[in-house]
């Protein structure tokens, strides 16, 4: 019985530490880039937004660091309207913030 006791707070600490992980994986998203203040109108400032459409629901990431703005400089992104939006492949972790998906972009360039 004691060694029961330790063995199962042991999994019960790698089981939260599994799902605490999970919130800055590293992930890879494709979609429509477009301006939050230019394009969508929707912030004070302008970012980066990816709009990723799967199975019909449609979620919008918005990146932040410096590789997604050295991007929304060089990729014409800013000036992109709803109806010609950039097509957009990013990498980085994601987390909610705010009730938004928020991307820490490692890697932003255009798709094919």
């Amino acid at each position: 019985m004691r060694k029961l006791f330790p063995l199962l707070s042991v999994a019960v600490l790698f089981t939260g530490l599994s799902a605490f992980a999970k919130e800055g994986k590293e992930i890879t998203i494709t979609g429509e880039g477009i301006c939050a203040k230019c394009g969508l109108k929707e912030a004070k400032a302008c970012q980066n937004v990816v709009i990723v459409t799967k199975d019909g629901k449609e979620t919008k990431y918005y990146l932040e660091g410096p590789v997604s703005k050295k991007y929304h400089g060089s990729s014409g992104i800013c000036t992109a309207s709803k109806d010609a939006m950039i097509k957009t492949k990013v990498v980085g972790t994601v987390e909610e913030k705010d009730g938004k998906q928020v991307i820490t972009a490692t890697t932003v360039e255009k798709a094919d």
